[in-house]
């Protein structure tokens, strides 16, 4: 059994779709971060970074139970122990590069953008304008890459695709203001289709809905999400 910690953003997104690709069987523990809940002891226990997602393998190696977190590290850790959407052994090096470029680039820069375009107070335009344009250079690359490919790697759908997936499904928010925020992308457009096109995309898209999760955004979310932004507490 899986223990996946759980809130409805786009890494953890990765993971959900992960998990009904290869039929896993999971329990949803939801995390709600808007209300602070990534910072308690019980949960800094299984990610010291006090982010989501994070898993809890009850038959991990040796039959132990263990902890997993980062999603690029669940993506990779879930697709070796079931032996399922890894490409071939031939594939295993560009499988690699293209998830550190997604978790170091696409996702960082495209989370950033959103936060400056979307949170940050009026003003800041060189920062709206550094990583809206970061995550246009991110989108670029990855275009670029896939002219005449169906996937990221190698002939098949992998845990790359699924990565991918989870930040490209928030462009509009990414590339706020865009009426087809995949317009001048035809390649990642065709991509997002196909793997948004599959059957498990729904049942990922459907964990973690029977939980109310806070939708205010108010001081109370605000210092749960951005919590450098202030000073420490006594």
């Amino acid at each position: 059994m899986i223990r996946f910690y759980f809130h409805p953003t786009p890494n953890p997104a990765k993971v959900a779709l992960f998990l009904e690709e290869a039929g896993l069987a999971y329990e949803t523990v939801p995390v709600d971060t808007s209300k602070g809940e990534q910072h308690q002891p019980a949960f800094r226990s299984i990610n010291p970074n006090g982010k989501v997602p994070a898993i809890i393998d009850t038959d991990g190696p040796s039959g132990n139970e263990t902890r997993v977190f980062d999603s690029t590290a669940i993506l990779i850790y879930l697709a070796e122990k079931t032996g399922q959407f890894l490409g071939s052994p031939e594939d295993r090096p560009e499988l690699l590069s293209w998830l550190m470029f997604l978790a170091t680039g696409l996702g960082p820069f495209s989370g950033q953008a959103v936060h400056f375009q979307h949170s940050a107070p009026e003003g800041l335009d060189y920062a709206v304008n550094r990583y809206r344009r970061e995550a246009e250079r991110h989108y670029q690359v990855l275009n670029d890459h896939l002219e005449g490919r169906s996937f990221l790697v190698g002939s098949g759908y992998t845990i790359a695709d699924m990565s991918a997936w989870g930040w490209l499904d928030r462009a509009s928010r990414v590339l706020k203001g865009t009426e087809d925020p995949f317009a001048t992308y035809p390649n990642l457009k065709r991509l997002f289709g196909t793997v948004d096109a599959r059957p498990a995309v729904a049942r990922a898209r459907a964990v973690g809905k029977d939980h109310a999760f806070k939708r205010v955004n108010d001081e109370e979310t605000r210092r749960a999400l951005f919590p450098s932004n202030y000073p420490p507490t006594a």
